[in-house]
């Protein structure tokens, strides 16, 4: 497989456990703020002007984090390959730091989406970039316990997202959420920086680029004492709109950001044919449009959104040319032979995890309304019996990898959740009100985080080390498809019971014969929960057993100075 990384040696002065400890905390961060707008979000809706009725319009502001997540995976993966991964740790979390700044700056819906956008785009790398990162820094056959971690804080983002956002509200507004992101991603790329013995590259080049970010940051902040004032006020006289953006000093960033694009672009001539730039584009379209298909619409009561109907045909299309563009390509974007054998496996087995997940997080609040709750912080409050058993099985999954290998770990975690999902899927009206609903969300929990290290271990052990980096995108991808597809199939199946059982009611207005078709529906999507799990289980079995060569795929021990040129090509430091 052709890879042009460039050629980095090993410094045994640096501190791998330092670094993830740092990456991982990055990952904590991205995590937390997926969640974090759960409580957030009427009073974000206020801030850019609209009514607690117009739920609808604000769906964006949750759709476009998870369109930035996505939608960019596959190139942040394919530039971890051909960067020193350091840097790319710290690009993502200069992203993510605009982002936060934006978002927390709007006063309008499309600069709040494109804020969250940006946060997605920064937040989403950070995971594969941070497999990447324990591939290169750890051989084979101890990577489980840094990738349980990994896995662990990616989960522990769920319970922490909704408790720092109550946090902050309970003290201050919307806007401190994303304030104190920005204030933890300077700290965090100041410390991996440091850890990493980089420094800041400040040059003429990049003037263009820091003067459009101060100036983009004075046009949404528009001070009054700036705005009012005689010399400086002609800065923010709209131009045309309402938008601070649509203003001399917004139209000045915005043209500073383009000059500086186009002074890097000749820079950047070499990794751009390695990157593969159009396939990128192609696939962030295909994935893209995926999202807002699913990610637009109501699970509870729809599968896709009222826009799939154009979403969906471009979808197909980009995607089509993107096969076409991967088969004809002289350095594809995955590299042809990438997916295949135990790596193919491995990302089924991902993505039939994060459909049985997004099931649970999705429908246990819904059971939960249904019968025992009489809010949705009540609801929420069920659901944490299950998301704090996940990052427990993500950390046990890591510490059992090294004794049993990726297939035992693996297997027995999705076994147990399909166990415990069959026992779900019987819930009815007082289920939750029993002590033995929060054994089997915690078992289910504990199983699907099992699944986590085993699955990223046994794809990175499948492909040399070059291609480390697009490979951990790729899982986290497979994962994220199965929480929208998936759960949008399992949905389209419940609702169909559901609608079924409504018809055939001989009065369709008894509340409780409706509430039965409810839990129908819900117990439904336990079934085919358990059915993904059960089916996981399977194809983990062929996952591969115990790694007992110390360095393999590329990967050396901490500070041993590389002497092949798989080693060497190594570019995570």
């Amino acid at each position: 497989m052709a890879n042009r990384s460039p050629s980095v040696r090993p410094d045994p002065r640096r501190r791998p456990h330092a670094l993830l400890t740092a990456a991982a905390v990055g990952v904590l961060l991205a995590a937390a703020d997926t969640y974090v707008v759960v409580l957030a979000l009427p009073d974000m809706m206020t801030g850019v002007g609209l009514g607690v009725d117009a739920m609808q319009r604000a769906t964006p502001i949750v759709s476009g984090f998870l369109l930035g997540y996505v939608a960019t995976l596959p190139l942040v993966g394919r530039l971890a390959d051909l960067v020193d991964r350091r840097r790319v740790l710290q690009g993502l979390l200069a992203v993510f730091l605009v982002g936060s700044v934006v978002t927390a700056l709007a006063v309008e819906l499309p600069v709040l989406v494109a804020g969250r956008v940006l946060q997605g785009l920064g937040g989403g790398g950070l995971v594969p970039a941070t497999l990447a990162l324990v591939a290169g820094g750890w051989p084979p056959d101890r990577r489980g316990v840094p990738l349980g971690v990994v896995g662990a804080v990616q989960e522990l983002g769920s319970v922490l997202g909704p408790l720092l956002g109550a946090a902050v509200l309970a003290v201050g507004t919307w806007r401190d959420i994303f304030w104190l992101n920005a204030v933890a991603a300077v700290g965090l790329w100041l410390v991996v920086g440091a850890l990493a013995g980089l420094g800041p590259r400040v040059g003429m080049r990049s003037l263009p680029l820091l003067l459009g970010l101060v100036a983009l940051a004075l046009a949404l902040w528009a001070p009054p004492a700036l705005v009012t004032d005689l010399t400086w006020g002609w800065g923010y006289v709209p131009l045309g709109g309402r938008a601070r953006v649509q203003t001399p000093l917004g139209v000045a960033a915005l043209l500073l950001l383009i000059v500086w694009l186009l002074v890097s672009w000749p820079r950047w001539r070499s990794l751009r044919r390695e990157l593969d730039l159009v396939g990128a584009g192609l696939a962030a379209t295909a994935l893209g449009c995926l999202v807002l298909t699913f990610a637009t619409s109501d699970p509870a009561v729809e599968v896709v959104g009222r826009t799939a109907w154009w979403w969906v045909p471009l979808g197909l299309l980009a995607a089509i040319a993107y096969a076409v563009r991967h088969r004809t390509a002289a350095r594809p974007l995955v590299a042809r032979g990438v997916v295949r054998g135990t790596g193919l496996r491995a990302l089924v087995v991902s993505l039939l995890v994060g459909a049985a997940l997004a099931a649970v997080v999705v429908d246990v609040p819904v059971l939960a309304r249904l019968t025992v709750a009489q809010s949705q912080a009540q609801a929420a409050f069920v659901l944490l019996r299950f998301l704090v058993g996940v990052p427990v099985g993500a950390l046990a999954g890591g510490a059992l990898l090294r004794r049993l290998g990726p297939a035992p770990v693996a297997t027995a975690g999705v076994a147990l959740a399909a166990v415990g999902l069959a026992d779900m899927a019987r819930w009815g009206t007082g289920s939750l009100a029993t002590p033995w609903s929060t054994v089997s969300l915690l078992v289910v929990g504990l199983g699907l985080g099992l699944a986590v290290a085993p699955v990223n271990a046994a794809a990175l052990d499948a492909v040399e080390a070059a291609a480390h980096g697009i490979t951990s995108s790729l899982v986290v991808l497979a994962r994220m498809m199965g929480m929208i597809a998936g759960l949008a199939l399992l949905t389209a199946v419940g609702l169909r019971r559901f609608y079924a059982a409504t018809a055939a009611l001989p009065d369709p207005t008894d509340p409780q014969a409706l509430l039965g078709a409810a839990l129908l529906q819900v117990q439904t999507v336990f079934w085919g929960a358990a059915a993904c799990c059960a089916v996981a289980a399977v194809v983990a079995l062929t996952l591969g057993g115990r790694r007992t060569r110390p360095a393999a795929d590329g990967a050396v021990p901490q500070g041993t100075p590389s002497t092949t040129p798989r080693a060497a090509a190594r570019p995570d430091g």
